[in-house]
């Protein structure tokens, strides 16, 4: 395993001024952003595909740094059911999996999605109950007509050009735990894979390394994000773990999310980098940052220490078990 980082932390810089800092950490793997909500502050996938010129810069300014880009990402809703937004999030995915096949890069990295309760909504409506009935039949009508097609006709698009499709499970679309992720990926094949962020499934209060266990088995975990939560128990105990109020609300919110280590400690870790090794996961682990109590550099500092020194400690028993 490498370590990487997920390229919207330096969103402020230019690519190029992006990679030089991220070099400087002795990093060498990337996952670059190509729109959706994150944006495209370093990849406009359109453009550089209407001017090869540009994806030869691009490629250029890679290999020149000797870096390996792991995955492109494209974090968006192509299912939403208001058209502008469903439209631009379906271009930006079609239009990154075409690039990722001029890049050579094998992997995209995106969301399920989630549909309206109709084709006349305008606002998503993630289920997440079954009664009364009304929700039962909603969640039925939107895999049946809306999901499962949708994501059979961009499998046949990424197959044609030579790309896995790595769905990182997120509460609020459709596929956010592990029983969610297996419908979707029996339902479409195996060029869906997981994109395993396990700060998603903290606060679900879902163990990762049964994740990581039931896809690893299947080889079917294509990319991993490293981002901790923090469950802060005390405002658990009043309202739980589905809390909508902003994340800026830091001190009254349930959960937020951490740099790594500031949620979950070492032995947490440990045990997360140990499950993959032993599904022999041999990917990137790409750090992602959305701490509000770090900035950028700091977070990213920190990941990178924390993580490097427990990769350094699993790879040396790997080969002491050898």
């Amino acid at each position: 395993m490498n370590l990487g980082v997920f390229t919207v932390l330096f969103a402020d810089r230019p690519l190029d001024q992006a990679l030089d800092h991220i070099l400087g950490h002795g990093i060498y793997h990337v996952e670059i952003g190509c729109g959706g909500y994150p944006g495209n502050d370093h990849c406009y996938p359109k453009s550089l595909l209407e001017n090869p010129d540009q994806t030869k810069k691009i490629k250029n300014m890679i290999q020149e740094r000797s870096i390996q880009i792991d995955a492109l990402s494209a974090h968006g809703n192509p299912l939403h059911p208001n058209k502008d937004i469903s439209q631009s999030h379906h271009n930006d995915l079609i239009n990154t999996i075409k690039l990722a096949n001029e890049l050579e890069v094998d992997t995209v990295v995106t969301f399920s999605g989630c549909p309206g309760d109709s084709d006349h909504a305008n606002y998503p409506n993630w289920v997440t109950s079954t009664w009364p009935s009304d929700y039962r039949d909603l969640l039925d009508w939107q895999w049946s007509k809306k999901v499962i097609p949708y994501w059979q006709q961009i499998a046949e698009q990424a197959q044609k050009y030579g790309v896995k499709i790595a769905i990182e499970p997120h509460p609020g679309f459709v596929v956010y735990n592990t029983e969610t992720m297996s419908r979707l990926r029996e339902a479409v094949g195996k060029t869906i894979g997981v994109n395993f962020d396990p700060s998603h499934l903290f606060w679900q209060q879902s163990d990762p390394i049964d994740m990581i266990k039931k896809f690893g088995k299947e080889q079917a975990i294509y990319h991993v994000h490293a981002k901790d939560t923090y469950l802060d128990y005390q405002n658990i105990g009043v309202n739980g773990v589905l809390d909508t109020k902003p994340y800026s609300e830091i001190l009254d919110r349930s959960w937020y999310f951490r740099t790594i280590g500031y949620g979950h400690g070492e032995e947490e870790w440990k045990k997360i980098i140990s499950a993959l090794q032993a599904v022999d996961y041999d990917g990137v682990i790409s750090i992602e940052h959305e701490d509000a109590l770090m900035s950028p550099d700091e977070g990213f500092q920190k990941a990178v220490d924390f993580l490097q020194n427990i990769l350094i400690r699993e790879q040396n028993t790997a080969i002491w078990w050898d």
